[in-house]
Parts: C-alpha cells; sequence; structure tokens
C-alpha cells in the first residue's frame, strides 16, 4: 500500500513540476521570445537544461526551507498529507497556465504547505513572516531599481547597443562541412547578434534562478515526508518542469512575450538582469522567490521610469512639470548622431504610449490571477486538513 501511495505521490509531484514549467518559461523567456530572438521549442530546451542546473546546486536550500523549516513538526508532512499538498499546488497552478497566466509557484506552495500548517496548528509564524516580508519587498526593489534605470540610463543604454531585430532570420546553417555550423544570415549585423546572445544568455540566468527557488514546489514535501531523498526527488522534478516547458508553457510565453508587451531586446535585459539577480539573492538565503511578480514589477517600473525622462525631479516636487500619463516609451531613438536630451529636456510627444509597452487589461488579469491561484491552493489545502480525516492525523 505505502509503494501505491509513494507512486501517487511522485505523479502527484510531477504534476506539480510539470505546471511549474509552464508557469516560470514564460517570465525567463518571454522577453527573448517576444523579441524574435529564439522560438518556443528552444525557449523550453534551455529553460529545461538551466532549470536542472539551478536546482541541483543552490535548489537544495529552498527545499529545506519549505520541506523542514516551515512548519514546527516535519512530522505533519506524512505521504498522504504531502500528496495532498502537492495536488493543491498543482491545481492551483494549472488554472493559471489554463487561462495563460504564468502564476507565481512559490506563492502557491507557500500557501498550501502553510494551509496544512495553520490547520494542524504546527506553521512557523517567524519563517512565514520572513517570506512574506520578502515577498513585498523584492517586487518594490525590483519596481524602483527599474524605474532608475529607466529614467537615468535606458536611453542611453539603449543607443549605445540598439538591439532592434532586423527581417528575417538570425542565423543560418552551414552544412557545407562535416560539422554543420550556423552563421549570421545577411541580414544580421554585428550588434544585432551581440544584443540577442546578450538577452537568450540572460534568459538562461533567469532559467538557473528559477530553478534555484522552484524546484521545492515540486519536491519539498515528500522530501521532508522522507519518502524520497534529496537527489532523485531533483531529478524527478526537473523532468517534470522539462515537460511542461515543451508543451503548457507555449502559451505563457505568448502571455509574457507577446500579449502583456513587445520588448526591445534592451527592455528584454534590463527586466532579466533586475528579475534575475533578485531571485538568486532570495535563493541564496533560503526565500522561495516570487519570480512572476518580481519581473512584472521590474517591466511597469522600466516603462514610468521612461516616462518621468521630460520632467525634473525639482519641478515635480515643486507642481511644475506635468509628468505623462503613459507609463510606456521603452523606445529610444536609433540615430546614434544626436546626444540624448537631459532630464526634463526631453518632449513629452516624444514618449509614446502606454500601448508600446504593456496592454493594460492582460496586465490586469495576469496581476488577478497571481493573487487568486496562492489563495486557492491556501484556502484549499485548509480546509482539507482542517475538516477532512483522511491524511494519516
Amino acid at each position: 500500500m505505502i509503494s501505491v501511495l509513494l507512486l501517487v505521490g511522485i505523479l502527484v509531484a510531477m504534476f506539480v513540476g510539470f505546471n511549474v514549467g509552464g508557469s516560470t518559461t514564460g517570465p525567463a523567456f518571454g522577453p527573448a521570445v517576444g523579441a524574435d530572438a529564439i522560438s518556443k521549442p528552444v525557449a523550453a530546451m534551455l529553460m529545461t537544461v538551466f532549470f536542472a542546473i539551478g536546482a541541483w546546486t543552490l535548489g537544495r536550500r529552498v527545499v529545506d526551507t519549505l520541506g523542514r523549516e516551515l512548519v514546527t513538526n516535519p512530522g505533519i508532512f506524512t505521504l498522504e498529507a504531502s500528496i495532498g499538498v502537492l495536488f493543491f499546488v498543482g491545481l492551483a497552478l494549472f488554472v493559471g497556465n489554463f487561462f495563460g497566466v504564468p502564476a507565481s509557484t512559490s506563492m502557491t506552495a507557500v500557501g498550501a504547505i502553510a494551509g496544512l500548517g495553520v490547520a494542524r496548528n504546527a506553521l512557523d509564524w517567524a519563517v512565514f513572516g520572513e517570506i512574506a516580508i520578502w515577498w513585498l519587498v523584492a517586487p518594490v526593489i525590483g519596481f524602483w531599481v527599474s524605474l532608475v534605470i529607466g529614467r537615468y540610463f535606458y536611453a542611453r543604454l539603449h543607443r549605445l547597443i540598439a538591439m532592434e531585430r532586423s527581417a528575417g532570420d538570425l542565423l543560418k546553417v552551414d552544412r557545407s562541412g562535416v560539422v554543420p555550423v550556423p552563421r549570421p544570415t545577411e541580414t544580421t549585423n554585428r550588434r544585432e547578434l551581440w544584443g540577442v546572445t546578450t538577452v537568450i544568455a540572460i534568459g538562461c540566468l533567469m532559467a538557473f534562478s528559477s530553478g534555484t527557488s522552484n524546484v521545492a514546489n515540486a519536491i519539498a514535501p515528500l522530501v521532508g515526508s522522507g519518502v524520497l531523498e534529496m537527489n532523485p526527488a531533483i531529478i524527478i522534478g526537473c523532468v517534470a518542469v522539462g515537460i511542461g516547458a515543451f508543451t503548457i508553457a507555449r502559451r505563457t510565453l505568448e502571455t509574457m512575450g507577446s500579449d502583456i508587451t513587445e520588448l526591445p531586446l534592451t527592455a528584454a535585459i534590463v527586466v532579466a538582469v533586475v528579475s534575475a539577480s533578485l531571485v538568486i539573492f532570495l535563493s541564496a538565503i533560503g526565500i522561495p522567490a516570487s519570480f512572476v511578480v518580481i519581473a512584472t514589477m521590474s517591466i511597469v517600473g522600466l516603462g514610468w521610469g521612461r516616462a518621468t525622462r521630460p520632467v525634473s525631479v525639482p519641478e515635480a516636487v515643486r507642481g511644475e512639470g506635468e509628468v505623462p500619463v503613459s507609463v510606456g516609451g521603452l523606445a529610444a531613438d536609433e540615430d546614434g548622431g544626436e546626444e540624448v536630451p537631459e532630464i526634463g529636456e526631453e518632449e513629452p510627444e516624444d514618449i509614446p504610449s502606454a500601448s508600446d509597452l504593456f496592454d493594460p487589461g492582460t496586465t490586469a488579469r495576469v496581476v488577478l490571477m497571481q493573487n487568486v491561484v496562492p489563495m486557492l491552493a491556501t484556502i484549499g489545502a485548509y480546509l482539507t486538513f482542517r475538516f477532512v480525516p483522511i491524511f494519516g492525523f
């Protein structure tokens, strides 16, 4: 009977991992796909590989946090309870993926475990409070860092690297030799090639950071219960994430890469660097990071920073300037022969509309689902473990 339950637990964990792959591939490679830097299958392959590297190296610390430290009595993680927690995590994430919204896997997993802990009076409120505080602080940091970059550095950065994609394929395969070699096409210039390579590399960094934080969401209950060792559990989780990346992630790639925003490569790089840096920092201290929320706030902060360039800080304080209503405006003039206008001297009409950054309707849907999905997991787990006496308590 135990072996049957263990098989069920592994299958449910893989279902969670499948949905983790679907919900995290979009934030990691959506900007690169939206900028036509790579295709969706290539994004899925890169996500699978670098997620596994992150999970195998730093992901163990977050697994310990969720599986052993978030509750005061790890004994509540019976095999039956672990299956129940994973079921609610997977079900909630599937709802988000069904609507094409990359919901926060960390918030969902912590919510389900917290529901179990509250129901059994075993939640470590100090650990939970620390996690919740970082969930509030990290997106704010991402927003303000991106805002400063957008206001003071983005225009010059964009003019310096000028990475708008040209028409046609980026590379072609030269099969004249023994080994096929990819080479730039006639329409690909050196600066574009460098920019595309950079944004793909940073996407890989984001996939790595996602692995450090999100593998725990699929396997922590089973590891905490003691029915699976850390190494085989990580392998199972990574395989499931890869399956999700190649299948259901196509919808979240469209949401993050096309529906919310059509980012130029410069903006994609800024968002990726800010988000990945914060996620890796949080993973290093054992905090399961809210990857999706940080990336979304970084996009908005970057656009808001660009929108405020026509007004200097003293003018804004004195009320003499008028800040554009738009929070868009990531595009910068590609003509390198002109100097970038100083703060307060840029004309408001030079700032594109908000639709150039993100679609308000889609963004509202994403923000709503990022809150609804974790609540579904938390409430469902609490009610089940509190009132349904079939989980070995």
